[in-house]
């Protein structure tokens, strides 16, 4: 009894102290915030101006913005940390004074465009930390001649996409499908839509961007470097600096595209059309997307959805699903030809018969707590195998599993022309997600336990060394960075996670950040790590 105990009396005197010491650190940055704010103070010469952008927890203020871009309720609650101090600078000129009164008073940045980062990290942090919210950075300037847009990391992609159809109806943008997902979190990390097969991803179609680095100068891609200009797009971003805005290349789009959705239940053969899909979907015509989420519906079968984006009119979609997919069944009463702006509302999941001006609302109708988790699959999966992963939805009612081919496009992109390297060999991506309403009970438990049981499940199906996940659907259980003020985190524990996300682009982009940030002053749980921060460098 006695040699037992002794341990367990060590790992309890070690909670304690730790808990001793972190209750310190944020009760003395109490103060810093303070400090902070005279910082800022003498940084600006007419603070009277700026102090409306600065919201403490003192302030009316505070909630209200701190819970207008909280995308997801596991982030939500009284028990959550919460920053010291917000600021939602209005102009690029007011962000490096911020940077440097954070640096001075030892406070993490996180940075908010939209506030979709799957754990949370643009708006929660362990240590003292302070939010830049780039709401107010919103323009979007759009040059349908030269078929460009310059957009500022704060704006949605929503009011990208209302700000293209203004000025005209053959441009579009390959970025997601969600409105109310911010342009600076979406293009840093890669970010995928519909037209990924005919154009790769958004961040493929960066061709300029501004960045306010750690010394507070602000660069474009000439003064950046292509370093530094490569590394932005597709590594999440915030590593490097505050991403203040992006310039796009705009894609051809024709005036009229085809969409439609068939489900299947699992007695209408929806495994065997699932087992089809991973043969044709990747080898189809480019201009086709399909986006299959498999789900348990109310009446306890399983049911597959498949929708489509095709770019063109029904009389060509038809005879090329005829040729390619003939089991899927698809008729001319499935399509409905419309503008491609409404194919942006159409698969938002928006009434048909919304306004286009629902696109520039920040506000999702539907916030719930969620976990999601990622894989890439490289060989089809048989339909017994298939059957078997659906017995996993069995067993939780508001789980789904999301199929995401590839091919076209981004088979014929280098996995290294930017960070994001999920590339050729991959048949699709594979999504599994899980919502729940509330926290009564073991619910949460419950569902994120869920989760990682599919995922482990299907550890024989997907990618090997290493097992590849995305950074824009960002899992902390793939490993983390040291969560200290200090923050020392070496290669190998980096490598973890680091590897999953970016496979060999990930020492690149260790090398870079050691040029721009060697300090690691701009760092999160799964922030790229700088040379000189590595203990065993």
């Amino acid at each position: 009894m006695k040699t037992s105990s002794a341990p367990t009396m060590i790992s309890s005197l070690a909670n304690f102290t730790l808990l001793v010491i972190l209750t310190i650190s944020w009760a003395a940055s109490a103060y810093g915030h303070e400090y902070f704010l005279e910082c800022l103070q003498n940084e600006f010469k007419n603070f009277t101006l700026f102090s409306n952008t600065v919201h403490t927890p003192t302030k009316s203020s505070y909630k209200s913005v701190l819970e207008s871009s909280i995308q997801n309720l596991r982030f939500k609650s009284e028990s959550t940390k919460k920053p010291l101090v917000i600021v939602t600078p209005e102009y690029e000129t007011q962000i490096p004074p911020v940077i440097h009164c954070a640096k001075e008073n030892d406070l993490q940045i996180r940075i908010r465009s939209g506030g979709h980062d799957l754990e949370g990290l643009s708006s929660v942090s362990q240590v003292p930390f302070m939010i830049l919210d780039m709401i107010n950075l919103s323009e979007v300037a759009i040059d349908a001649e030269q078929k460009t847009a310059w957009v500022q990391s704060g704006a949605t992609l929503g009011s990208l996409y209302y700000r293209i159809a203004e000025k005209s109806q053959t441009l579009g943008f390959p970025g997601g499908l969600c409105p109310s997902v911010g342009v600076g979190g979406h293009l840093s990390g890669g970010g995928y839509g519909t037209m990924l097969r005919k154009y790769g991803l958004a961040a493929d179609n960066v061709i300029d961007a501004r960045i306010a680095v750690v010394n507070g100068r602000i660069l474009d891609r000439e003064s950046m470097g292509e370093d530094l200009f490569w590394a932005i797009r597709g590594s999440g971003g915030s590593s490097f600096g505050v991403i203040l805005s992006w310039k796009i290349k705009l894609v051809d789009v024709p005036e009229r595209v085809t969409v439609f959705t068939i489900d299947r239940t699992s007695e209408q053969n929806a495994t065997q059309l699932v087992q089809k899909l991973q043969y044709v979907a990747h080898k189809i015509d480019e201009n086709i997307f399909f986006r299959t989420v498999i789900r348990k519906i109310p009446s306890g079968t399983i049911q597959a959805s498949f929708h489509s984006l095709f770019l063109g009119g029904i009389d060509e979609l038809l005879p090329i699903m005829q040729e390619s997919f003939p089991e899927l069944g698809l008729v001319r009463e499935d399509c409905t030809e419309m503008r491609w702006i409404e194919s942006v509302l159409h698969f938002a999941m928006f009434p048909a018969d919304q306004p286009l001006e629902v696109l520039l609302s920040r506000i999702q109708p539907f916030v719930p707590h969620f976990k999601v988790k990622t894989d890439y699959v490289q060989e089809s999966i048989s339909e017994h195998d298939l059957e078997g992963i659906w017995r996993l939805l069995d067993e939780i009612e508001t789980g789904e599993i999301d199929i995401i081919p590839y091919g076209g496009r981004m088979d014929a992109i280098s996995e290294s022309s930017i960070p994001f390297p999920h590339r050729a060999g991959n048949l699709y991506q594979i999504e599994y997600i899980v919502f729940w309403l509330t926290e009564e009970g073991n619910n949460a438990e419950k569902c994120v336990n869920w989760v990682r049981k599919l995922h482990s499940y299907m550890t024989p199906y997907v990618s090997i060394s290493p097992r590849a996940a995305y950074i824009n659907y960002r899992d902390l259980d793939l490993g983390v960075n040291n969560k200290s003020k200090a923050g020392i985190t070496s290669y190998e524990e980096a490598r973890i996670w680091g590897a999953k996300y970016f496979k060999n682009n990930f020492e690149r982009l260790v090398e870079v950040k050691s040029r721009v940030d060697p300090k690691n002053f701009f760092r999160d749980e799964q922030s790229i790590p700088p040379l000189t921060n590595m203990c065993d460098a």
